[in-house]
Formats: structure tokens, sequence, C-alpha cells
């Protein structure tokens, strides 16, 4: 390492003026083993520079070359990794992170003492030593063979000092005068010696010849001490007179610090002062309105509002502790205690009397509405109570008992004015559904009060007689609302529709208008986010109304602010729902078809509400009574059902279309038209799939007990019905049941017209059943002729009996059947008769292939040809 370090001082750091202090063989951590060495040099020029070089060994020659350079100012962290175990690798922190490992640990201590050295030495930065031991950070320098070289060369640093420029002209000049001293230094020395020695005499000669000099700086000292001497007495004079100026001073100085402490209380006095009587001090004006002020008009109520807002701001004014001590301050609160009273009262007392000449006045006005299908408005009213709005809220928060005694009378008027306004307009509404009130009793609708009497199931008897045709049907069919329009036509229903969607459109914002009135005249919080509300939470709040609507003392949160509108406009409006249900049930009475009508209106309506409030009470109130809407139509929908299974048919006559096909009819068309675009559309396809189901189980069941019509016909006829309903009026959800419909149909054709065509060729048609039986059994078909039962004698013999004259008749006797069987309304005897002639020219082929291929070469064929069959079916049906 000693030789490698001075090639290295004389190939590269002597050429460029530096000197080489340390060493170290590294190579990079975590890559192939490339060697190379760290050198911490120093220039030998002022101002000293101190550089790390990498140097590597040349790849072409044996010599090395200067890779990189840093400065030890850029070194910025030493990571010796571990500074208790032994570790090669450290990391230098220049621009980046270099990572080395060093060859030994040895020389990485050895390299890292060295830098720590020359920065305390040239560079005094910060630069941060970690994981290095503390006894590497010591001036002392290390044992072994690189540390000596190391440390000598440290110590030849710290010894070295720079010549000034006097001091090498000396040298200059004294080497010259002794030639030799560079070939006989010896001589040299002792030369510089002796002159030394000459020296130390010639300072010593001087030293004593100056003793005279030290003598006269004696006395000159001794002088100087008694000047000093004198000027301290004239201090102390000067420090006894002014003694007695800083106690004057003293006490002038406590005398002003009393006037400032003084007028330090005055001021906060008057501040105090101030305070009190601009925030307790009320207006003679105030105080006037609140004792004597108008009530009555608008320029009165503005003046009053303004003085109780004043007289509130000077009884919640934040007093400075200590105030409610005083006097004057109990008194003045005092007397606004009693204003605050006095104007409570009086307030309380007006608003009262506005309450009940409200009452008086719209009663007045019922008369004009009793015979319109409309509701008083109330907006007058409402108009003139809400200039007293900010005084109730004053009231909300002065004297919370006398604002709750308003807001019970409020609701005690008013829910007896409504009472009578709501009663009178169900009424009117019950009149006009009924066509009048002598017409009205026959629906159980007595008295003024508008209850109900009566039986549902008077409404509900059903009476089916099957007949002949279609039109005997409809007079005696259904005697009842649910399944008959003979004595409620579309015009009825229609009138009832626009009555029912009127009373829900007076109801809606007369509503709507009180809860806002509500609201802003008792300072209710009411429009906010809202989870919501089930259908029966107006049943809860109803059976809560005859107790304590509101707590005492503190004014109520939000959320109960909600529940207090709620509450308020439940009990003044207790009578809308039973109103609503009697109208309903009134509705259902008279047509039990009327609950789709109201089914959809009221959905709408609820849904309306509910996008305004989903928690209001109008919101409740429809949502409790669509359930009872709905029950009706479930109700409906039950007894149509219930009525397919007590149906009963004739057994003298045809049955033709069953009474429930034609009703189902009668309710999907009505049903369609109603629910268009509606929001209740999920409970009309519910319902259209139970309907459906009961009607297919019905026809089946009338089928099968069939004595008169056959079951393939009544099967036929009424799922064609059926299935040419559903096609018509496109609904979407039976889709299934269409097709099924179809294919009841189409199955009970052909059986029936199967079942049909076995009766004019009988014996042809036993015949082949046997020959077609004995081919079956294993026999050749060439080999039939030979069976004694089936010979060509025996076959030309049944077909002689039925010549084209004798198939004609047959076929006529059977299109007259057929004619007999069919009804007038579903029009199927030429699609019957048409699959007939197809059937009936099926089997001729089929027999004609059975005598081709049976009885080869024999010549027997048909009496009658296809164009026969053709002629014989048009003439029969022209003829008929």
């Amino acid at each position: 390492m000693t030789a490698i370090k001075h090639a290295l001082q004389r190939d590269i750091f002597t050429p460029n003026d530096e000197r080489l202090l340390s060493i170290v063989n590294v190579c990079k951590a975590g890559k192939k083993k490339r060697n190379c060495f760290l050198c911490a040099t120093v220039t030998t020029e002022r101002p000293v520079q101190v550089n790390v070089v990498k140097v590597k060994k040349s790849d072409k020659g044996d010599f090395y070359k200067r890779q990189t350079a840093w400065a030890l100012r850029d070194l910025g962290v030493v990571d010796a990794k571990d500074a208790v175990k032994e570790n090669p690798e450290f990391d230098l922190h220049f621009d980046k992170v270099y990572k080395w490992v060093a060859s030994s640990t040895v020389e990485k201590n050895t390299f890292i003492s060295c830098i720590w050295k020359l920065n305390q030495r040239y560079l005094r930065k910060k630069i941060d030593f970690i994981n290095v031991s503390s006894q590497l950070l010591e001036e002392s320098v290390p044992s072994g063979e690189n540390q000596s070289v190391a440390g000598g060369d440290e110590e030849a640093v710290d010894e070295y000092q720079e010549l000034n420029a006097r001091e090498e002209q000396d040298i200059e000049i004294m080497m010259e005068g002794c030639e030799y001293a560079i070939s006989n230094a010896e001589a040299f020395a002792e030369k510089l010696s002796r002159e030394l020695q000459v020296l130390d005499g010639a300072n010593i000669q001087s030293i004593m010849a100056s003793e005279k000099q030290v003598n006269i700086l004696m006395k000159l000292l001794d002088e100087a001490l008694k000047e000093v001497d004198q000027i301290e007495l004239k201090l102390s004079s000067y420090e006894e007179m002014l003694q007695s100026v800083k106690e004057q001073m003293d006490q002038i100085s406590e005398s002003n610090h009393l006037i400032h402490l003084s007028n330090t209380n005055n001021v906060k006095l008057l501040s105090e002062i101030e305070f009190l009587v601009n925030h307790m001090d009320l207006a003679k004006g105030h105080i006037k309105a609140l004792q004597e002020g108008d009530l009555t008009s608008s320029r009165g109520i503005e003046a009053c509002t303004n003085a109780a807002d004043a007289l509130l701001q000077c009884m919640n004014v934040a007093l400075h502790p200590g105030h409610d001590m005083l006097h004057a301050v109990k008194q003045q609160q005092q007397r606004f205690s009693d204003l605050r009273e006095q104007f409570a009262r009086r307030l309380a007392s007006h608003l009262n009397s506005v309450f009940v000449q409200q009452g008086h006045d719209q009663s007045s006005t019922l008369a004009q509405h009793s015979v319109e299908l409309t509701l008083p408005n109330h907006h007058p009213f409402h108009r003139d109570l809400l200039r007293y709005a900010k005084l109730m809220e004053w009231l909300k928060n002065t004297d919370y008992g006398k604002y709750e005694g308003l807001t019970k009378n409020y609701m005690d008027y008013l829910s007896r004015l409504y009472e009578r306004e709501i009663k009178d307009f169900f009424e009117v509404a019950k009149i006009k559904m009924t066509g009048t009130t002598r017409e009205g009793k026959k629906f159980g609708l007595h008295g003024s009060s508008g209850k109900l009497t009566g039986s549902t199931s008077s409404l509900n008897k059903l009476s089916v007689q099957s007949s002949g045709n279609r039109r005997s049907q409809s007079s005696s069919l259904l005697d009842m609302g649910n399944m008959s329009a003979s004595d409620l036509d579309v015009a009825d229903r229609t009138k009832f529709d626009k009555i029912f969607e009127q009373v829900l459109s007076e109801l809606e914002p007369l509503c709507l208008a009180e809860q806002d009135f509500i609201s802003k005249f008792f300072k209710l919080q009411q429009h906010q986010s809202i989870s919501g509300t089930t259908t029966n939470e107006a049943e809860e709040m109803d059976g809560g109304t005859s107790s304590r609507l509101y707590s005492s003392g503190v004014p109520q949160t939000i959320s109960s602010e909600k529940d207090m509108i709620r509450q308020m406009m439940t009990k003044i409006f207790r009578c809308t729902e039973p109103e609503l249900n009697n109208l309903i049930a009134l509705g259902d009475k008279i047509d039990s078809f009327n609950s789709l009508y109201m089914l959809v209106k009221m959905s709408h309506h609820v849904w309306t509400a509910q996008n305004v409030d989903p928690a209001s009470f109008l919101s409740t109130t429809l949502g409790n009574v669509l359930v009872t809407v709905k029950r009706n139509f479930d109700k409906c929908i039950s007894n149509q059902m219930k009525q397919m299974d007590e149906v009963k048919i004739s057994k003298k006559s045809k049955v033709g279309i069953l009474p429930f096909v034609a009703e189902f009819e009668e309710f999907a068309a009505l049903a369609e038209s109603i629910f268009k675009n509606a929001e209740r559309r999920g409970d009309l396809d519910k319902a259209y799939i139970k309907l459906i189901r009961a009607v297919f189980v019905s026809v089946e069941k009338v089928a099968n007990e069939s004595q008169k019509t056959p079951r393939d016909v009544v099967m036929m006829e009424n799922f064609h019905h059926i299935f040419a309903t559903l096609s018509r009026l496109k609904i979407s959800c039976l889709e299934a049941e269409k097709k099924e419909a179809k294919q009841k149909y189409t199955e009970h054709l052909q059986s029936y017209v199967i079942y049909s065509l076995g009766q004019p060729l009988e014996k042809l048609n036993h015949f082949f059943e046997g020959v077609e039986a004995r081919v079956a059994q294993g026999i050749r078909e060439e080999e039939v002729s030979y069976q004694l039962a089936f010979n060509k004698q025996e076959l030309r013999k049944v077909i002689k009996e039925y010549p084209g004259k004798e198939v004609k008749k047959g076929l006529d006797n059977l299109y007259k059947k057929v004619d007999k069987h069919l009804c007038e309304e579903e029009n199927l005897l030429q699609v019957v008769w048409h699959s007939m002639q197809d059937e009936f020219i099926r089997q001729y082929k089929h027999f004609e292939g059975l005598i081709a291929r049976c009885y080869p070469g024999s010549g027997i064929t048909m009496e009658f040809t296809i164009q026969d069959i053709l002629d014989y079916c048009s003439s029969i049906a022209q003829s008929h």
C-alpha cells in the first residue's frame, strides 16, 4: 500500500501541486468487483483546497489515472454503517450517495479519520459522521503501518507554516553570506548559534539601560493616583447632593402614580355608566308603544314590533360582573319584566280576539260555497295575521307559556272552522257524485254529516244466466257495480273521476297554504332534510293530540318543531281523513270500478306531496287514505275472482262467451285507459296476473261442466276471445298468458275438428283404422288385402256406402251441427269450417295413400274427389 501511495503521489498528485494524505482501496457495493482507490489530498498552494479523488488503473496499461474528484466542502454525510462491528462498507453523500466497500476495515477507519481531521483543520463545516466510532473522531493519531504514514503526513501538515516575504528575504541573505551552508550544515548551525548568543547579550544590556526610564514612569504613576483620590472626594460630595434630589423625585413620582390611578378609575367608571345607560335605557316612545300601541293598524303593529325588539335587546344585554348587584340595574330589570308581561298579555288577548273574529267572518262565507265544489280561501286571513309574525316570534322567545296558549287557541278555533267547511265541501261532493240527495239515499247517504250506511254486499250480487246469444246475456248477466256498466256508463265514471280529482285539488292547496302559514306565523322550521315516514304515522300522531303538544320552557329544536307543525295540522284538519275515507267508501259502493280511478288519482297526489315534504301532514294523510284505496282495489279484484268461482251456466242453452271473460275484457279496457302513464302501474299488473289466471281456471271448470256445448267449443271460443282481447290491448305483463291463450285456442280447435270429422265417414274410418292396426301388428301392407275382413270386396262395399251425394249430405249435417254448437258473437264458424275442410282433405289423401299401398293394382278409388270436397264445402257454406 506504501508503494502504491508513493507511486500515486509521484505520477498523479505532484504534477498537480497536491499532497496525498490518505488512501483506501475500494470497490462499488452490489456490483462486479472493479477495484479503485479513494484518495484524500490537499493543495500545496494557498488557500488550501481539500479534495477526495477517485483513481483507477487504466484498461490499456499498468498505470493509474485520475477519474473523478469531489471537493470536501460538498461532502454532507459520512456513513460507516456500523460503529461497533467491523464492516468494510461505507457511504459518502456528495451530489448523490456513493456506496463503497473497502478492502479492509482498518483502511476504511484510517480514511474516515483523515477526512474528519481535514474537516476540523481546514473547513470547520457541518459534516455528519454517522455510525462512526467516537475513537476515530479524536485528535490522537492511531497506530499501524498505514496509520503511521497518514499520521506523519498529518503532523507535517500541522507543523508546516508558510514564511512571509521578509522572512524569505532574510533567509536568502543569510544563506548567501554562508555559501557553505548547504555543503557543511554543522558549520552553518554553529555560526547561527554564536550569533544567537550575541543577540541575547545585547537584549540584556538594553533592559539594564532602561531602569532609569522605569523609575520616571513609577513617579508619574504616583502623581496620577493622587489626582484620582481628589476626584473621588469630589464625586462623594456630588453624590450626597444628588441623594436629596432623589428623595424629592421619588415623592413626585409617587404623587403622579396616584393621580394616574385616579384618572384610570374615573375613565372606567364613566365607561361602565355609559354602557349601562346605552344598553339598558328604553326610549319613551318604545315604552308608550308597549303600553298603549295600536295593534290593529299596520303602523301601530310596526311600532310595537320595534319597541318589543328594543325591550328584548335591553333585557338580553350581557352585563359585566357585578352589574347585577347595583340597585339601579335591578330596578331597571324589574321595570323591563313588568313591561314585557304587560305587553305579552295585551298581545295574546288581541290575537285571541282576532282568531275568534276570523272564525265568525269565515263562517258567513260558507253559504256561497255550499253549492259549488270549492273550499273557502283563507289567504286574506293569513295575510292579516302575518303582520303579527315578528311579534309572535318575540312572544315565543320571551314568554313561551303565552305563546303555547295562543297556538292551542288557534288550533281550537281553526279546527272547528275547517271542520264545518270540509264537511260541507264533502257533502256537496257526495251529492254531485250521486246526482241528487234523494238519489244518494239509494247508496246509504243520509244527513249532512255524510255518513254511509247499507251493506256492500247488496251492491255486489251476481246473477249470471247463459243464453243463446250475447245480447240477451248483457241484460241479465250481472246486477252489480263490480262487473257491469248497465247502470253506470263511461260518462258516469268520468264524472266521478273529475269530482274526485277536484276534491283532491281543492284539499291540497288548502293544506299546503295552512301549513306554510303556521310555519311563518308561529316561526317553526319545516324545510329540512327529512327521512321518509310510514303510512301509519298520522294514526300515531292523532292518538297523541289530546296530550300536551309542547314542552314548556326551552323552545323546541328543529326536529321537534317539524313534529309540532305536523301535530297542529293533524288537529286542525282532524276531520279530513275520515271525510276522505267516507267519500271513498261511497264511490266504491256506487261502482267498485271507481277504485281504479281513485287509486290513480290518489297515487299521483301522494307522489306530488312527498316530493314537496315526505313528512308533512298532507303527505301522511294522503298516504293513509291511499292504503284504504288500495284495499278497495284489492277487494274489487278479489270479488271478481270470487264471482268467477260462483258462476253457474244453464243446462238447456249453449254456453258461448262466458260472462266473466267478457267482463275481464271490460275491466282491462277500462284499466288501460285509466292507468295510462300512472305511478301505480305495478299494482294493476299484479291484478292482471291474478285475474287472468282465475279466468283460465274458471273457463276450464265451466267447459268440464258443460252438457249442451262440447268442451272443446267452450275452450276454443273463450280462449280465442281472451287472445283477441290481449292482442288488441297489448298488455306487456300478459304476453305469456296471451301466448298460452292462443295455444289453448289452437289445440281445442284442432281437437274439435278431428272429433267432428270422425262422424260423416264413420264406417270408412273404422275400416282403415283396422288396416293400420294389421300393419302395426307386422303384416306387410301389400298382404293386407288377403285378410278376410279387409279384402278388396270389403273395401269396395264400404266405399259404395259413401257416394258423393251421401258425403255432401254428411258434410251438410256436420255444418249444421257446428253452427248449432258455436255462438254468434265470436264468429268462428267459417274458421272452424275451413279447418274441417282441410282436415277432411288430409284424411282423404291418407285413405287414398293406404289404398295405393295396401291394394296395389286393384283400381279401387273413392267415389268422390278432392275437387268434389271443395265444391261441397263451398256450396254448403254459401247456402247457410
